[in-house]
């Protein structure tokens, strides 16, 4: 048996703005979108690469639901940076939020980060030289 990732679900209640922070801060594409009228959603993917041999983030957006409370289910999306000082520092100038200035980890030598997309979702930042 053997099993691949193929994506990470989450919802949004701004679907542009979403879009635009994972693709213009984070430097993701729109692979894809599509919209169900019936059903009053959009789906959306965006990832680094092709859906065939990368895992991507679906955001689904509900029409009717403008926010969403994120419980304390879900932790967060790690993303490897080669340099998360110059990375942070660039993305606070783009007006992200940066929640965890770039340092180690706790009990480890890791350098990490935590920046929030427009609903609030944690993106760790791990430094990856």
């Amino acid at each position: 048996m053997s099993f691949r990732l193929l994506h990470t679900m989450i919802r949004v209640g701004d679907l542009d703005a979403s879009i635009a922070f994972y693709t213009g801060l984070l430097g993701m594409k729109l692979l894809r979108r599509q919209d169900y009228p019936d059903r009053r959603f959009t789906l959306a993917f965006v990832g680094y690469g092709d859906e065939a041999a990368n895992a991507v983030i679906e955001l689904t957006h509900n029409w009717d639901t403008p926010r969403y409370d994120l419980g304390n289910g879900f932790g967060h999306i790690a993303l490897g940076v080669p340099d998360i000082h110059a990375t942070c520092d660039a993305l606070a100038k783009a007006g992200a939020k940066i929640t965890r200035p770039p340092g180690p980890m706790k009990h480890g030598t890791t350098i990490i980060a935590f920046i929030e997309d427009p609903d609030g979702y944690k993106i760790e930042l791990i430094e990856r030289k």
